[in-house]
């Protein structure tokens, strides 16, 4: 169902009289109030309209003019925020339609110590050619939220640093195949596993903007890091969005996986415009991307804890 953002009132019988029935509802509302002010703040408004700008340019495909373009949104965007250093990685991948020049975006938010949590997602859109694919789920909705959440983290203290990444590449060409996807995160895993210099733990968000959000938990992410999150969005009210049963998704998260960093993957799969003309702006909403950007800002400060507390690598 699409929530609303709304709380519900519970029902309060009371046999005192009329005092004690104020009193009651008093506390109830002090306690409503409370956890609303509690909430963190993420602007779903404003992660809907870096959507529909991305959407305007129309296919974000990989290598493609429309790519290159969303990619400068990005940037130009994230040069905006105070605090925010911006790098563009560029490489070339081997692919079915031969070397094509992609790019990941990384924008690095220094905290008080230099371990880093990653927070990723994808921003091309695949290849048709017998329709135009806007991509305003898979591709935008993940682009969007990043760039709100970048500057929601960059307002407020960091104990670990923080990479926000945009993947290229993430769309397989043609059929998908262990060497046709996941393009960008494949070269930065490779790299940083070289470098020595892999995150702590990585989320990653896909196609999160569904008006009937229902995220499941994906199969071969790490258990620890995927509680957490799920307890976030439970205590912030948020729980019918985050169900209890799992799907396996291959997605940008795994080449995180193989080097040995716990990941995890925020993906509602259960999309019936995946992949079709329809993936368009009225599919998506400003509550499911708030729901999905409180549920990161609620968990991340436990996210630092639970690596602070380990010591290592969990």
């Amino acid at each position: 169902m699409t929530g609303d953002g709304r709380r519900g009132f519970a029902r309060i019988v009371v046999t005192g009289g009329a005092a004690g029935l104020v009193i009651a509802v008093a506390m109830v509302l002090a306690a409503s109030i409370a956890v609303a002010a509690e909430r963190p703040q993420f602007d779903g408004t404003a992660a809907l309209k870096h959507v529909e700008r991305l959407v305007a340019i129309g296919p974000r495909v990989a290598g493609t003019p429309g790519g290159a373009r969303a990619r400068e949104y990005i940037v130009g965007e994230l040069k905006r925020i105070a605090g925010v250093q911006v790098q563009v990685k560029a490489f070339d991948a081997d692919t079915p339609h031969g070397r094509v020049s992609m790019a990941n975006v990384i924008a690095v938010l220094p905290g008080r110590r230099p371990d880093v949590v990653m927070v990723a997602g994808h921003y091309d859109t695949k290849l048709f050619t017998q329709f135009q694919f806007v991509g305003a789920n898979d591709g935008g909705s993940s682009t969007g939220l990043l760039l709100e959440l970048a500057r929601r983290l960059a307002a407020r203290p960091r104990d670990y640093t923080y990479w926000l990444v945009w993947f290229d590449g993430e769309e397989a060409r043609g059929a998908w195949t262990a060497r046709d996807s996941l393009y960008g995160s494949r070269r930065l895993a490779t790299d940083l596993a070289r470098d020595k210099r892999l995150p702590r733990a990585m989320i990653l968000v896909d196609m999160i903007g569904d008006r009937d959000l229902a995220i499941r938990r994906e199969a071969h992410s790490a258990t620890w890091l995927t509680e957490i999150i799920w307890d976030a969005a439970a205590r912030l009210g948020h729980g019918r969005h985050f169900l209890r049963d799992t799907i396996p998704v291959e997605d940008d998260h795994v080449p995180f996986l193989r080097v040995g960093v716990p990941s995890t993957l925020l993906i509602d799969f259960d999309f019936p415009p995946w992949h079709t003309a329809a993936d368009t702006l009225d599919k998506i909403s400003a509550y499911s991307l708030t729901v999905v950007g409180q549920t990161l800002l609620e968990a991340l400060p436990s996210v630092e804890h639970y690596l602070s507390r380990e010591g290592g690598r969990p």
